[in-house]
């Protein structure tokens, strides 16, 4: 998915704006360095300059000094987010909302974190809150209407993915996931007559990916646009990554589990993406040998 909500940076500074630079903005002369406030301004400068460790140490001072101070976990527990450790990033969020329950900003970073734990239907259930507080991002949240459509939500989801339409018109993805939703709940056919209108995603392979799933195209299509033309190591591993997704997905809603089974693995352990859709294949694969055993 192209478009990002509330981009991880971007929250950082979002969590100092709130708490450390209006006091420069009214002109105090030298912030106490001792200050939590000053501290998470200081890491949030760290992490964005790629200081990763510096700045968590930076908020976990800010914490000792402040332990009531809601912001300073929300901080700290998106640096964890983002250097790919969910449980501490959880851990952090939790006590951030034990402090303040209305910091919405906890709430979007626990869900998103908590989906890669795992924890779907608590995910669904925090993306939820997130939007009660603030309903004027509702319409960038994709992550929410994955975790909708892992937690049985299809018509949640369906409309979340409508949603994401406006604001995100020609992205391949999106199509595919509202395509899902609606296939859980009303069949391939019915899925395939409400197939949001892409026109032109151009990474490939996008549009042959949209192809199958409007009854158009097919796998073969989709793994020679893969692999067809000059591409780095890096971008074909990116493209066979997205080609074995929705394959395995494809299969999925069709009901070939072996096929599903096949394509998703390879996705989540061949082809594997350190990204949030990566963590959909790896979540997508668990589930389905999890199935597998209680069969």
């Amino acid at each position: 998915m192209p478009m990002k909500p509330l981009p991880g940076l971007a929250l950082v500074f979002a969590v100092c704006a709130q708490v450390c630079w209006p006091r420069l903005a009214a002109g105090a002369a030298e912030p106490d360095a001792k200050g939590a406030d000053e501290l998470l301004n200081r890491a949030g400068v760290s992490f964005a300059k790629g200081n990763r460790e510096e700045a968590i140490e930076l908020a976990s001072k800010a914490i000792e000094i402040e332990p009531k101070n809601a912001k300073a976990y929300t901080v700290r527990g998106r640096f964890y987010a983002e250097v790919r450790q969910p449980q501490k990033a959880v851990k952090d969020l939790n006590q951030a909302l034990a402090l303040d329950p209305r910091l919405g900003l906890a709430y979007y970073h626990r869900a998103a974190e908590g989906f890669k734990l795992g924890r779907i239907k608590e995910s669904a259930a925090d993306f939820d809150k997130f939007v009660d507080l603030a309903p004027d991002q509702a319409p960038k949240l994709w992550q929410r209407g994955i975790s909708l459509y892992y937690a049985g939500r299809y018509e949640d989801g369906q409309r979340q993915f409508e949603l994401h339409q406006t604001i995100n018109s020609n992205d391949v993805e999106n199509a595919v996931w509202h395509f899902l939703c609606v296939a859980r709940r009303a069949g391939i056919e019915k899925a395939r007559a409400a197939l949001l209108k892409i026109e032109n995603d151009s990474r490939v392979p996008m549009m042959q990916i949209y192809a199958l799933y409007a009854g158009k195209g097919s796998a073969e299509e989709i793994m020679k646009a893969a692999t067809t033309g000059k591409a780095s190591p890096a971008e074909l591993n990116e493209r066979m990554f997205y080609a074995q997704l929705y394959l395995g997905l494809y299969f999925d809603v069709a009901g070939n589990e072996k096929m599903a089974r096949e394509h998703i693995v390879r996705a989540a352990d061949l082809f594997k993406v350190e990204s949030y859709m990566g963590d959909v294949a790896r979540i997508h694969a668990e589930l389905m040998r999890a199935q597998g055993q209680s069969n």
